[in-house]
């Protein structure tokens, strides 16, 4: 990674400002290429480029979005500038006062086209450097279609493999996109850019896959926007820059060292990596029963950009202006929350989940998951901090986990449910519905591993109480079917990841059993879908083995980034078990095959053997 002051990223340093405020511990470590040198951690403060007055907010961006020139809102935001911002802005004006303030849907689209490149231009195709034909995971696929398939999906990140062209960096004020150094593997489809949490999916099967160069680089990237904003937006536009997604760039790093035993690269990059933790615990907890909790927020005003016609409509139901922009709000901590949306972030004036947009209070809800991955951020940071040799850091860490451990347990188990819940703020109880996070903390190891097989008892009995494992496509993300593409029948491969991960970290045979069956079940329905369509879904269906997601506000994607990941690694953990022929529940492994196979020669022979004798 370059350094923050590299030649590259000085056009868009013109709107980061730094804050010459030096930290009490001066002495703190910034990347150059290759090389760590010392120098002074600044305080950076994000300070908006004139750029955001086109694609942020403001009369231009209103304009042209309620004109609904386009099927998706995303597709305006993303086009590049043919001119500078500044003269963009001021021809807006000249155009608006010929029109009267009226202007046709045919002048703002004649406008558009004359100010306006189509969408992409910032990017060309980008075949990575270290992809492999025949990365090892593959030959620990017993079945021939999953191995052959397990090859096509290596070979979609070629697909799926964006280089920003050069002028970005020299032009950047043209451009939503937040520069990167480094080349990147996006989702897919309408998603051209990088996004925070998908990349952490996509990274495991970027390392399943052999591509270490390709992971570290995205990793960079990451690192270097921390530098630049001070967190990591939710994706790689400045109309995201004023909300995050979950916070996955410690794990990701973690998972990077694991796979590559590069420890100094993760020594290297704590500070980076305090910074991004201590971001969420200052700027995102609120008290419950005494302990610091996080919660999804957002810090600016009006639609998101993205979806901002949308916003606008759904906020018609609300009749002031500070109601309005109460719901903004809302809508923009539910997109933090990367559940965007479900009937998860509802509570109505009941206090229960039903409802719809008008609902949600993302704000007021303490999520599981966020807490969870908060306690795992500081666990590995102390991790790392005791590999580094520094005991005081490791144990400072350490503390900072016990206390979000502590918080979990107090805020989120329900002993009643047997699980982990999200909390209700505003009536100040636990909210009882189903959704994967609820399993979160098994995910991160934010549970007494002492108690394991307690814990265990109560979860089982809890999936069992709501027959999650009745499901032929995987387990829905809730059981409400509000037409949100968080809800039911949408199943997430995310969410799958997280339901394996968690069963299988309890440790316990009933759990692991489990965990292999709906690693494996996800697996046979994922490439069922991909055999009728040759295609990866951003998301799919659980009521229907092999068919895909729906609902929400655009159609289901293709790709797909975090799809691929996921199925990479349960191909390459469970591939010497998986066959095709079998049903989507029952493997026959190659020591059973073997153990048949002898008792069978046996059996012959003996059977030879008495024709002989006889």
């Amino acid at each position: 990674m370059k350094s923050i002051l590299s030649s590259r990223f000085l056009p868009f340093g013109a709107f980061v400002v730094l804050n010459l405020c030096v930290r009490s511990n001066m002495a703190r470590t910034i990347f150059s290429t290759g090389n760590a040198i010392q120098s002074n951690l600044y305080e950076y403060n994000y300070s908006e480029p004139v750029t955001c007055q086109i694609y942020c907010h403001g009369p231009l961006l209103h304009t042209v979005q309620m004109a609904h020139l386009y099927k998706d809102s995303k597709t305006f935001v993303d086009m590049k500038l043919k001119n500078l911002p500044n003269k963009t802005l001021e021809e807006f004006d000249a155009f608006m006062l010929a029109k009267n303030n009226t202007p046709t849907e045919t002048d703002i689209r004649d406008f558009v086209d004359t100010h306006f490149e189509e969408r992409g231009k910032e990017f060309e195709a980008w075949i990575p450097n270290d992809w492999k034909e025949h990365p090892e995971f593959l030959d620990a696929i017993n079945d021939p279609d999953l191995k052959q398939w397990g090859s096509d999906l290596n070979t979609i990140w070629k697909d799926l493999g964006r280089k920003m062209i050069e002028d970005v960096h020299k032009n950047p004020e043209y451009y939503s996109i937040i520069p990167v150094d480094n080349p990147v593997i996006v989702p897919g489809g309408r998603f051209i850019e990088f996004y925070y949490w998908d990349s952490y999916w996509i990274i495991r099967g970027l390392l399943y896959s052999e591509m270490y160069e390709t992971a570290r680089g995205m990793i960079e990237n990451f690192l270097s926007i921390v530098l630049r904003f001070g967190f990591i937006p939710n994706g790689g536009r400045i109309y995201y820059s004023h909300r995050s997604q979950p916070p996955l760039l410690i794990a990701m790093v973690k998972a990077y060292v694991e796979f590559t035993k590069d420890y100094s690269f993760a020594l290297d990059s704590l500070d980076v990596l305090e910074h991004e933790f201590e971001y969420w615990m200052n700027n995102h907890t609120v008290q419950v029963k005494g302990f610091d909790v996080a919660i999804y927020r957002d810090n600016s005003t009006g639609p998101r950009p993205e979806s901002y016609r949308e916003d606008i409509e759904t906020s018609q139901a609300f009749t002031t202006d500070e109601e309005k922009e109460q719901h903004y709000s809302e809508l923009k901590a539910g997109a933090e929350s990367g559940m965007d949306f479900s009937s998860r972030w509802f509570i109505n004036e009941n206090g229960t989940n039903d409802g719809n947009l008008t609902n949600l209070k993302t704000r007021s809800t303490v999520p599981v998951d966020l807490n969870a991955i908060l306690y795992w951020n500081a666990q590995i940071i102390s991790e790392f901090h005791e590999k580094a040799g520094n005991a005081e850091k490791s144990a400072e860490y350490k503390i900072k986990a016990a206390k979000i451990f502590e918080a979990i347990q107090a805020v989120h188990w329900n002993e009643e449910a047997g699980v982990w819940l999200d909390y209700d703020l505003i009536n100040q109880k636990p909210r009882n519905y189903f959704v994967p996070t609820n399993l979160a903390p098994l995910w991160t190891g934010a549970f007494n591993a002492a108690n394991s097989q307690q814990i265990s008892a109560s979860v089982l009995k809890y999936i069992e109480k709501l027959k999650l494992d009745s499901y032929p496509g995987g387990v829905p993300n809730t059981l409400e079917n509000s037409g949100e593409q968080w809800d039911f029948p949408n199943v997430w491969p995310p969410m799958q990841y997280l339901l394996v991960k968690g069963l299988e970290n309890l440790g316990t045979a009933e759990a692991k059993n489990l965990s292999e069956k709906w690693a494996q079940r996800w697996v046979k329905s994922n490439f069922e879908a991909y055999k009728q369509t040759q295609t990866m879904f951003e998301k799919y269906d659980a009521t229907r083995f092999g068919g895909h997601g729906g609902g929400g506000e655009y159609e289901v994607q293709k790709g797909f980034g975090w799809s691929n990941g996921v199925i990479i690694e349960f191909l390459a953990k469970y591939g010497g078990e998986l066959s095709l022929s079998n049903s989507a529940t029952q493997t026959v492994s190659l020591s059973t095959i073997f153990s048949l196979t002898v008792a069978l020669a046996i059996s012959l022979f003996g059977t030879l053997l008495g024709q002989s004798l006889w």
